[in-house]
């Protein structure tokens, strides 16, 4: 008995059938851009994942940003 009461041989006679309609070159096609787009989702989910702070790592991070914000506004005042 095979995956979900399929046989082995139903397997192979659903994958020649996929094969005679498609041709393996659209189906190669068809697997990279698979597999592109669960990279993609893949460094996605990273990205969100780093964008996620800790609420003491946002306390760390404000003190950073207006220091950086003060030059910036001594030059306009000076201007």
């Amino acid at each position: 008995m095979g995956i979900g009461g399929i046989s082995m041989w139903q397997l192979l006679i659903l994958l020649l059938i996929v094969v005679l309609v498609f041709g393996t070159k659209r189906l190669r096609n068809m697997g990279s851009d698979l597999g592109a787009a669960v990279k993609g989702f893949r460094k996605g989910m990273d990205d969100v994942k780093e964008e996620m702070l800790e609420p003491d790592q946002l306390s760390s991070d404000q003190p950073a940003k207006s220091a950086s914000e003060e030059p910036a506004k001594k030059k306009e005042s000076s201007a």
